[in-house]
């Protein structure tokens, strides 16, 4: 498992990069890894709003659907659209591969830094 220390993390697998007033977002190593082969991503729109806590995007792989959980409150101001030609990149590069940008951010969930998400990830396992 990969834990980037440069990147914040949500309880529910997804990662966050702080880019200025920019917040990228995706989905963690030990989620796509849980998940299997990524066949289909659905993303939102430029311009929608997202929620903390509530789907703004869904993954379908061999195993099962998954929403993918918004870490924050904001306006999406781009979309990775490579990730519907192509959705195995989540799988080949999770850090690589972010779903969405967020701006205008007025709530962020409590996020955990990189060692506190790996032993939230160990837990999980137990």
């Amino acid at each position: 498992m990969n834990f980037p220390s440069d990147l914040l993390y949500a309880k529910s697998h997804e990662w966050v990069r702080k880019d200025g007033d920019t917040y990228v977002i995706g989905l963690s190593d030990f989620a796509q890894d849980e998940l299997g082969d990524i066949v289909f991503v659905n993303l939102p729109q430029e311009g929608d709003s997202v929620s903390v806590g509530e789907a703004f995007s869904d993954v379908e792989s061999v195993k099962a659907v998954s929403d993918v959980l918004s870490p924050v409150s904001g306006t999406v101001v781009a979309v990775n659209e490579e990730l519907m030609d192509d959705p195995a990149k989540v799988n080949a590069d999770p850090y690589g591969a972010w779903f969405v940008k967020v701006e205008n951010v007025t709530e962020e969930e409590e996020l955990l830094d990189a060692a506190a998400y790996e032993a939230h990830c160990a837990a999980e396992k137990e």
